[in-house]
């Protein structure tokens, strides 16, 4: 009997540090078989841990839903030095006297609102078409992107001395927590980079509910409808998961002017999106026509 292609499925995996999220990709779709599809919602460094959240199989195509949720992370920073890559990769040197924990939650708010933020040297953001980092590396100099980010809440939750902190912070897609470290570092006069960084939660998913890499199986995992919980949802008669499967389902916006998850006894059947004429159309079909 020939392979048949995993279920549409959502895991929530715990990465550890060291691997590229590539590499927790590429192993699960080893585990999981050639003819499984496999992808993520947002890659985390190879020293940075925690919640990466992995769609298999038609679930691949809930990407653009997730990719621009909320982050949340703990990230470990150590003042008084800086890092030219902001995190322990370095190279690391001395900037000055370390901060203490009531001086470093002092500058905290000051660091929560909307803002443009400038892009590490060493990140992956391309500038005339090559990698901001293949430049940095070769000694290059180069003017810094700037993004719009936005910092929804920062704060301390642990002081382990001798200028080291926990800081849990929660922003918007897009933000790079190692610049934030290095501009609290600015602001207090003395440097700072991030010792570690752990990723604890994507939207309302929490690490809390992950697995392993090597947890993740061809049967189990979260329905795909868990990914979609920010989305309005509208339930499909029988006849309808029929006319949406095969492209043929219509229905009145009744005023959503974004995409709705449709759903059917408790799974995902397709998100729909307004179609410009005051109706819904599926854009996105999970649910297989056969």
């Amino acid at each position: 009997m020939a392979e048949a292609a995993p279920a549409p499925a959502l895991w929530l995996v715990d990465k550890p540090a060291g691997p590229t999220s590539h590499d927790v990709v590429a192993g699960v779709r080893r585990r999981l078989g050639r003819l499984a599809k496999v992808g993520h919602s947002g890659t985390l460094d190879p020293f940075a841990t925690g919640l990466l959240v992995l769609m298999v199989g038609r679930a691949t195509r809930l990407s653009p839903f997730l990719t621009g949720l909320d982050k949340t992370y703990l990230a470990t920073l150590r003042t008084g030095f800086t890092s030219e890559s902001g995190d322990p990769e370095g190279p690391i040197a001395p900037a000055g006297a370390p901060a203490d924990a009531a001086e470093i939650a002092a500058v905290l708010a000051g660091f929560v609102g909307e803002q443009r933020q400038r892009v590490p040297a060493l990140s992956a953001v391309r500038v005339e078409g090559e990698r901001l980092y293949t430049r940095t590396r070769r000694g290059e100099q180069s003017e810094l992107p700037e993004r719009e980010i936005a910092v929804r809440a920062v704060s301390l939750v642990e002081d382990l001395g001798d200028g080291g902190v926990v800081v849990e912070v929660r922003c918007s897609a897009g933000t790079y927590v190692r610049r934030l470290a290095s501009d609290i570092g600015e602001r207090l006069g003395c440097g700072a980079y991030l010792t570690a960084l752990r990723r604890t939660a994507v939207g309302d998913l929490s690490v809390d509910d992950a697995v392993a890499p090597e947890g993740v199986a061809r049967a189990g995992g979260l329905s795909p409808l868990r990914a979609l919980a920010h989305l309005p949802a509208r339930e499909l008669a029988a006849d309808e998961v029929v006319e949406v499967a095969h492209g043929r389902w219509r229905a009145g916006a009744g005023g959503v002017d974004g995409p709705v998850a449709l759903t059917h006894d408790g799974r995902l059947v397709a998100v729909a999106r307004p179609d410009g004429a005051g109706g819904l159309r599926p854009g996105i079909v999970l649910e297989d026509p056969r």
